[in-house]
């Protein structure tokens, strides 16, 4: 790939942040009148805004930004939980746990922990939980996205002593752990749960659909109390929205603020390791000729959407993980912007056979980040400048997750898919085994070939690991191109000076309420 800045750009390619400006103007009439009167609040609850509501809050979905942002640490806990600034493991549920063969590990569990609903944490719950999220046929998202097709033997020896094997040796077993949320054995095991039981600080006091979420602090809870007795979510689709409800002290916490929402040093960056990409079907033509895919790459404007939508804050990416995450090569450099360059993969496809009038479904989920229905818009702009007919479909949480996880919605034809991948587990296994694999939760094809390398990175470690998947993320831009990686993401963070609170890597996906204090 060579450089493209002394490319020619076409004019009607130059016009697009007009395009960017006049969807700006439909969100102009949002305004804090839809708040519903939220009111100033009271000094022992937090308020957080999201950008929209959970689809559920059941924990084998914790994984899933949407429900874990609310259950993750507050309602439920892991058995191991990784420090989300050091990437250290650290004890939760689990005070101790070591390698006792290649394949199996045993874990030492707390003592003294109870349910919400009475019961005691103990082996037997701990078991259980690994037994429905990944061994089940519940098709729990953190199984494909976590765990894959692998099955885990598990074993309570005595109250406080696991024991979990693997089918074949994995040194991050510890790692892949720290996403399971525990419940207790009265949980269904034939269908998921809306509101999960946990062992965390909160419970869920209620959920008024439609308009917000209550958690209540839990007197049982064996570690600290926290310093809020109450956490209330409610949420908006539009960001300009959450900052004013931050502004006018509607909302003490907003998530997924934009650089342009005038929410001023009332606004917190942190790096949320989120990485946005357009996931290809090579199934379906004309996206089933790498020509197309290349072509998508190029069409694509990066430093332009960068600097014009986000204020130059993103990074253009060149692969689904930023620097910090093992396997992440440092090598790789964002596709050039080159629309003739697409014109002609476009046209060389055409010739020799693929139907490229085909029409792509460019797959949205409505408020799933800042700006991202002007990036769409720009998206498909600049994929119809390249010669490919472009439908945007703008799809709720609930619709766009059946193009987001198998099983994948059919008779769609060609899908283009807008991914936020964040890797909070800060290695490369996590994205890899669920977005590249041929059988992965959120992949849509792969090769043999490709496959086998997967696997033998995912068995690696070291710096044996890290080079692996290197050249896992290499070939993937050379051989495979399912994906047309655009940035890597920085997060803003709405907090009123009422809080004390300092965002993480992980808040975006797990904001822990237990980590807030009222401001003295």
């Amino acid at each position: 790939m060579t450089s493209s800045s002394n490319l020619p750009v076409p004019v009607s390619v130059l016009k697009w942040p007009a395009l960017v400006a006049a969807a700006a103007l439909g969100l102009a009439g949002c305004s804090v009148a839809n708040s519903d009167g939220a009111g100033t609040g009271s000094a022992d609850t937090v308020r957080v805004v999201l950008g929209q509501e959970p689809p559920t809050l059941e924990a084998c979905e914790s994984n899933l930004t949407s429900t874990g942002v609310v259950v993750r640490s507050n309602v439920t806990e892991p058995l191991i939980e990784r420090n989300p600034t050091s990437g250290e493991l650290e004890p939760k549920l689990a005070t101790e746990w070591k390698a006792t063969s290649d394949t199996e590990w045993t874990l030492k569990l707390r003592e003294g922990v109870t349910f919400q609903d009475g019961t005691p944490f103990n082996a037997e719950a701990a078991a259980f939980t690994i037994d429905r999220a990944v061994n089940s046929k519940l098709g729990c998202n953190v199984e494909g996205y976590v765990f894959g097709d692998a099955d885990l033997a598990v074993k309570a020896v005595d109250a406080t002593t696991l024991t979990v094997t693997t089918p074949e040796p994995d040194p991050i077993l510890p790692l892949r752990l720290s996403f399971l949320e525990v419940v207790p054995p009265s949980t269904s095991t034939t269908e998921k749960v809306r509101e999960p039981i946990g062992t965390g600080p909160y419970k869920i006091e209620s959920w008024d659909a439609g308009q917000k979420i209550t958690l209540a602090s839990w007197d049982g809870y064996w570690g600290d109390k926290p310093a809020y007795a109450k956490a209330e979510y409610q949420w908006r689709s539009e960001s300009s929205v959450r900052a004013a409800m931050i502004t006018s002290g509607e909302a003490d916490v907003a998530m997924g603020l934009s650089p342009d929402d005038n929410i001023g040093d009332l606004g917190v960056d942190y790096p949320n390791n989120e990485t946005v990409a357009l996931r290809m079907d090579a199934n379906e033509a004309p996206l089933n000729d790498i020509r197309v895919r290349q072509a998508i790459n190029y069409a694509i404007d990066k430093e332009g959407i960068v600097n014009s939508l986000y204020q130059g804050k993103h990074q253009v990416a060149a692969q689904l993980v930023p620097e910090g995450i093992v396997g992440h090569n440092s090598e790789l450099k964002g596709w050039p912007f080159d629309v003739e360059k697409a014109k002609s993969l476009v046209a060389e496809a055409k010739a020799d056979g693929v139907d490229t009038s085909k029409q792509i479904s460019l797959v949205v989920r409505s408020a799933q980040f800042p700006k991202i229905t002007e990036l769409a818009q720009v998206l498909q702009e600049q994929l119809s400048q390249a010669g490919l007919n472009v439908k945007l479909k703008m799809l709720e949480t609930s619709q766009h997750l059946t193009y987001q996880v198998r099983p994948f919605a059919e008779d769609e034809g060609a899908v283009a898919l807008m991914t936020q991948h964040g890797n909070q587990a800060g290695d490369a296994a996590f994205t890899v085994d669920q977005y590249m694999l041929s059988n992965g939760a959120q992949s849509y094809f792969g090769t043999p070939e490709f496959d086998a390398m997967i696997k033998k990175a995912d068995a690696a470690s070291g710096d044996d690991r890290q080079k692996a998947f290197e050249e896992i993320f290499a070939y993937q831009n050379d051989k495979v191109v399912q994906f047309a990686h655009i940035s890597h993401q920085t997060g803003i963070l709405g907090k009123s000076k009422t809080v004390n609170y300092t965002p993480n890597s992980s808040s975006g996906d797990e904001l822990r309420v237990s980590e807030m204090t009222p401001a003295s």
